[in-house]
């Protein structure tokens, strides 16, 4: 499972869980690499453009609601197209992979 550095996946549960299911392994992405990470971005856009503002009075409601937000989303794929200038981008992987690298040594 490749993960962000959020305490909550280093908690002795989730360790313990771990260690009882040895066929996953954590993988954590770099403090400083939080952009790579496109599921946040991904759960971003459910909230702004599917969910925020609304009225629910069940979960079963809230599922409705995400899963009509991911139908409509999927109907009419678009590529992601980077903001960020090639130089920018290569700077952070270039500051992820240092920062992965450190871990990984020790």
């Amino acid at each position: 499972m490749i993960v962000d550095n959020y305490a909550t996946h280093k908690h002795p549960e989730v360790r313990a869980w771990l260690a009882r299911h040895p066929r996953f392994h954590m993988h954590f992405t770099p403090t400083s690499a939080s952009w790579l990470n496109m599921v946040e971005r991904f759960f971003r856009d459910i909230t702004d453009n599917g969910i925020r503002r609304g009225a629910f009075s069940s979960v079963a409601e809230l599922e409705a609601a995400i899963n009509e937000y991911i139908a409509a989303h999927n109907a009419q794929p678009k590529p992601f197209i980077w903001t960020a200038k090639a130089a920018d981008i290569l700077a952070k992987v270039t500051r992820a992979r240092a920062a992965l690298n450190k871990i990984t040594s020790n």
